[in-house]
C-alpha cells in the first residue's frame, strides 16, 4: 500500500496518542503518557505538528478525548461503523483541505483549518489519514498488538498484512523466545 509522507505522519501521530493512554499502554503501568502540558507539548514536537501555538489544560483535556476517539475507530468490529466515527470526527473538526508548502516541505495538503486548535488539527490530519486507508479498503491494517498483556495500537503497512506485533523486537521477539524455551522444554522431557 502506497502511503504518502504526510498520511504516514499523520498515521504515526494517532498511532502514538492512542498508545500514550492508560488503556492503550499496559506496559506503562496504567500510566497517562500525556499527564500534563508539558508532554503535550513534546508530543506535538516529537510529531512535528505545525501551527501549533500555547497549549494549555484544555488543549489537553480535548486531545485526551480526541484519544478516546480514535480509539473506537481503531476498536470498531466493521468498516461502516469506523466509517461514521470518523465522518463525524471530520466534520466536527472543521475539516479545510488547503494546500501549503512551509518548513521546507514540497506542496502537500493540510485538512485543518487555519487557527485550528491542537485537537481539531490532529482530528482532521488524522481522521483523513485513517479515511484514506478505509476509502483503500484497508481498515483491517489498523490493529492491536497479538502480545498477552500488550495491547498497543499500530498501522500494519506491511505488504501481505501478516504484522501481529506492536514491535518486533520487543513484543514479538518475547514471544518467539517463550515459544523455543516452551520447545526445548518439551523436547528435553
Amino acid at each position: 500500500m502506497l502511503i504518502n509522507h504526510d498520511t504516514g505522519c499523520a498515521l504515526d501521530a494517532v498511532v502514538d496518542l492512542l498508545n500514550s493512554s492508560p488503556a492503550g499502554a499496559p506496559s506503562a503501568v496504567g500510566d497517562d503518557g500525556l499527564p500534563d502540558v508539558a508532554a503535550l507539548r513534546a508530543f506535538v514536537e516529537r510529531h512535528d505538528i505545525s501551527g501549533v501555538g500555547e497549549l494549555d489544560e484544555g488543549d489537553l483535556r480535548a486531545v485526551r478525548e480526541l484519544r478516546e476517539r480514535f480509539a473506537q475507530v481503531f476498536d470498531t468490529e466493521g468498516t461502516a461503523e469506523a466509517a461514521e466515527l470518523l465522518n463525524a470526527l471530520v466534520a466536527e473538526a472543521g475539516t479545510t483541505p488547503r494546500l501549503t508548502d512551509h518548513d521546507g516541505y514540497d506542496w502537500h495538503v493540510h485538512y485543518f483549518a487555519p487557527g485550528a486548535s491542537l485537537a481539531e488539527h490532529l482530528a482532521a490530519d488524522g481522521g483523513m489519514a485513517l479515511a484514506f486507508l478505509l476509502v483503500a479498503g484497508e481498515r483491517e491494517r489498523l490493529r492491536r498488538c497479538g502480545a498477552p498483556g500488550c495491547g498497543r495500537a499500530f498501522v500494519d503497512l506491511s505488504r501481505n498484512r501478516s504484522r501481529r506485533y506492536c514491535d518486533g523486537r520487543t513484543c514479538g521477539n518475547r514471544l518467539h523466545v517463550a515459544a523455543y524455551r516452551a520447545r526445548r522444554r518439551g523436547a528435553a522431557d
